[in-house]
């Protein structure tokens, strides 16, 4: 197995040698980095030297605008190492699956993470149901998929964190779903596990945990929760 040095912005060559299960436990790696207050010691502006004229992240991170869920800070990455893509609530429309897109296909990352987080404010808005508020409305809109499939089975508490966070999940889900679904080049690139992989994940804002919970199943074309 290929050694990365994460403490030094990526190439183009340590790129290739990362596989997208390797890019997985990079990003799980930082992030238990981050939990235990162990960030990598980093010379950022060698960083910004190094990337100048080209970059090549090994993995494009979609979620949310919340301030405690920075991905860059959770997952411990920094210039050069990962795309990051953020709208409240972690979903995708045209625009972010066409940076998506750009970072598998052009720059070839080779993994996708949909990270939804627990307390989510966006999906406790989409539970309470907000009727005309300016761009926000049609924004939780996206959310309210995942509201309704868990009031199947639970009872649509705004208040109730069980309620709030499985919807955060399902949400997670039905996010990786859409973007098989919706994008053709990204459906391409998962279909062959050597060389994207496409996944989910909670980010816990008590403890600082980062939790997989699903994994897009090419062999299926289904998103099947992780054991």
């Amino acid at each position: 197995m290929e050694t990365i040095d994460n403490s030094v912005a990526q190439t183009k060559a340590t790129q290739n040698k990362i596989s997208p299960a390797m890019a997985q436990d990079l990003l799980m790696a930082g992030n238990a980095r981050y939990v235990n207050n162990s960030a990598l010691n980093r010379n950022v502006q060698q960083q910004v030297k190094d990337t100048q004229k080209t970059q090549a992240p090994f993995a494009a991170v979609l979620c949310c605008i919340d301030s405690r869920a920075a991905a860059e800070v959770i997952f411990d990455q920094s210039i050069g190492d990962i795309f990051t893509a953020r709208v409240a609530g972690n979903f995708v429309n045209t625009d972010i699956l066409g940076s998506l897109e750009y970072a598998t296909e052009v720059v070839e990352s080779k993994l996708i993470m949909v990270v939804g987080h627990t307390g989510c404010g966006a999906v406790k808005s989409a539970c309470i149901g907000i009727p005309d508020m300016g761009n926000i409305s049609p924004m939780l809109d996206k959310i309210t998929p995942a509201v309704r499939e868990v009031e199947k089975d639970m009872t649509n508490d705004p208040e109730d964190a069980a309620f709030t966070n499985k919807v955060s999940a399902v949400n997670v889900r039905m996010t990786i779903e859409n973007m098989i679904k919706d994008s053709d080049i990204i459906a391409a690139r998962a279909a062959n596990p050597t060389v994207l992989r496409v996944v989910g994940a909670i980010y816990n804002v008590t403890t600082g945990e980062v939790t997989p919970t699903h994994i897009f199943n090419p062999k299926t074309g289904k998103v099947d929760e992780t054991a």
